[in-house]
């Protein structure tokens, strides 16, 4: 079993529609959406729910008013302000410290852990899925990912699947982190724009530093052949393959609105590239 990383320093890059295809393309495989920030990739997919979970993660502070004598030493501690003048908290200001729990001499706080989301496990009509969504304002995006990273693989490992494919969060961060951790190849989709190529050397810096091999699909990238050739440039003085170079193709509009993937909407250049990457990474 091989697991695949679609990821991009930055958004907007065309990530998911590259996963997407790769979906459509890949044979006896289970697709996980690690963007569970801002999850798309189920307007290709068309998932049919099979699991629903709740993800727990953090604490919220909840004040007993039958134990509560309105004293203020919580108000006094709290950082965050999440506690008003009548000793109610405010939930989504409660940064979950567990300082007044530990200063009310009347026991009246406890700590209840939050429900900070929902993942789930889905069929579609090109295998098994399973994708998140995180709630508003919560935290710990990465400990979600992770979570359904886990449940991917071993559904994976069940059902004797030969790919894992991850559609990641863009940017750096801790769900980017949890998204490469153990894949045995990452493709970084980036743009042909001076913030594409920065942003795609920073994903790039961490993929290295977790000895993930890497490769590069750059989407649309005749808009701007110049950059295009800067990145190509970039990727071959620091031995980084360059899986695709895909164009730029009003068909790919058309397929997304159409709630389908470019492999199957049409015949055009930028399905035709997309094959050809999805080749470079098998």
């Amino acid at each position: 079993m091989k697991q695949i990383a679609v990821i991009s320093g930055k958004g907007g890059t065309g990530k998911t529609v590259v996963a997407g295809a790769f979906a459509a393309l890949a044979k006896n495989k289970i697709m996980v959406d690690c963007d569970v920030d801002a999850a798309d990739l189920h307007l290709l997919l068309h998932p049919v729910l099979k699991e629903r979970h709740e993800f727990r993660s953090g604490q919220t502070a909840v004040i007993d008013n039958k134990l509560c004598e309105k004293c203020g030493k919580c108000i006094s501690v709290c950082r965050s302000g999440a506690i008003g003048s009548d000793c109610s908290i405010e939930r989504f200001f409660c940064e979950g410290c567990a300082l007044c729990s530990y200063i009310c001499p009347y026991g009246a706080i406890r700590m209840e852990e939050n429900i900070a989301g929902e993942w789930f496990v889905s069929d579609t009509e090109y295998g098994p899925f399973v994708h998140a969504k995180l709630g508003i304002a919560e935290e710990n995006s990465g400990k979600l990912v992770a979570q359904i990273r886990k449940a991917g693989k071993e559904l994976a490992e069940k059902q004797a699947l030969d790919y894992v494919i991850i559609d990641g969060p863009p940017g750096i961060g801790c769900p980017v982190i949890a998204s490469l951790s153990g894949v045995d190849c990452a493709l970084i989709v980036t743009e042909p724009t001076l913030s594409g190529l920065h942003d795609a050397k920073r994903v790039i810096e961490v993929a290295e530093h977790f000895n993930i091999g890497v490769k590069l699909a750059i989407n649309k990238y005749d808009l701007n052949l110049t950059i295009a050739e800067t990145i190509e440039t970039f990727c071959g003085e620091n031995n980084i393959p360059v899986a695709g170079r895909i164009p730029f193709d009003e068909a790919v509009v058309k397929a997304l609105v159409e709630g389908k993937t470019i492999v199957e909407y049409a015949e055009c250049a930028a399905a035709n590239e997309v094959r050809k990457v999805w080749e470079t990474i098998k």
